[in-house]
């Protein structure tokens, strides 16, 4: 492996398992960047496939890469690995299915030396998000290296998948005020059969069985660095986008499981809602704030999927009326920004 350390610009850290149909395609998306002081970390997690003979090959190839192989220890303690023996400036993590634009690192590096940014929001979706962002997907976060040296304690957490990168990104977030934005930063994600997230809607016991993990880590971290009075907010908007947006909502859940997490999230939250304001209450959803105030999870879901029926009413009301706007550009502005909000 090539280990001797240079001076490079931005480190770009590939966590590889079993991803041989891809990774051709990704190694050579970041190979291919009009911007040419990076590194290029690959991490094989106990491939069984022609992974490893994918990344020995380019490492003979181009003195840009670093290659590491470790037996089958989960996404986290690839990138933690990867992470270890990264120079650059700034590291962004890239998965082993997917690619990025050929102007990715530049304008991502870019972007944070403009803003001297510790950590820069990649993607106009994600960079919409602020100021109130909870947390961040791997393929939004770029992030100084110093910054991350800083705080050593904060790592991708072992043994969890998902949330794994929500828990680093809002660590980080809390922690930090000197955030930027590259909105123009274009990353390829690419749908298949096998991804992670469609594996995890078939097995929820696995998940819900993580969450009072995923709540030790933030309630450890918090009491860490005293963020309750100044960070109850952040905390409160990861409690409703993570737990409940993407695993009550988004999960297939039956009545045990549905009863289970809405006990954890509600109990969780009781230590939140005193070091929130009531407007920073107001900051967090209807929906949200009725499912920790009720106990009855029925109850819930007949209001949620009332509410539902009214937002979606609204949105076609408000559709008719932009049919009505003479300027073609302002109804094709109001059609996203009604869909963005609904």
């Amino acid at each position: 492996m090539n280990t001797e350390k240079k001076n490079v610009s931005v480190s770009v850290i590939i966590p590889v398992y079993n991803a041989g149909k891809f990774l051709v395609e990704t190694i050579e998306s970041v190979l291919n960047q009009s911007f040419d002081s990076f590194e290029l970390i690959l991490v094989n997690d106990g491939s069984t496939d022609n992974s490893s003979v994918i990344c020995e090959e380019y490492l003979k190839k181009d003195t840009r890469i670093q290659y590491f192989d470790q037996a089958n220890s989960g996404v986290s303690v690839a990138r933690n690995l990867g992470l270890s023996h990264a120079c650059g400036e700034y590291v962004f993590f890239l998965d082993s299915d997917d690619t990025i634009d050929q102007e990715f690192l530049k304008t991502s590096y870019d972007a944070a030396k403009e803003k001297d940014g510790d950590i820069i929001i990649i993607g106009e979706e994600f960079c919409k998000r602020l100021p109130n962002v909870p947390a961040l997907p791997t393929c939004a976060q770029f992030l100084r290296l110093d910054f991350l040296k800083k705080y050593a304690d904060i790592k991708f957490p072992q043994n969890i998948q998902p949330c794994e990168d929500g828990l680093f990104s809002h660590q980080l977030i809390a922690l930090t005020k000197n955030i930027g934005t590259n909105p123009k930063g274009i990353y390829h994600y690419r749908h298949h059969e096998n991804q992670n997230h469609l594996k995890i809607n078939e097995n929820s016991d696995k998940v819900l069985q993580q969450i009072p993990v995923w709540l030790q880590i933030l309630e450890d971290f918090y009491e860490r660095y005293d963020l309750y009075k100044v960070k109850a907010l952040h905390l409160a908007l990861f409690m409703e986008h993570e737990p409940f947006e993407f695993r009550y909502l988004g999960m297939p859940l039956n009545n045990q499981q549905k009863t289970f997490l809405h006990t954890l999230i509600k109990n969780y939250m009781l230590k939140i809602l005193p070091y929130l304001s009531a407007e920073e209450k107001g900051l967090l959803s209807k929906p949200f704030l009725y499912f920790i105030n009720t106990d009855d999870t029925s109850d819930f879901d007949k209001f949620y999927i009332e509410y539902s029926r009214q937002q979606l009413a609204k949105k076609k009301l408000y559709l008719f009326f932009i049919k009505l706007i003479p300027l073609k550009k302002l109804r094709r502005d109001l059609r996203k920004s009604i869909s963005e909000r609904f």
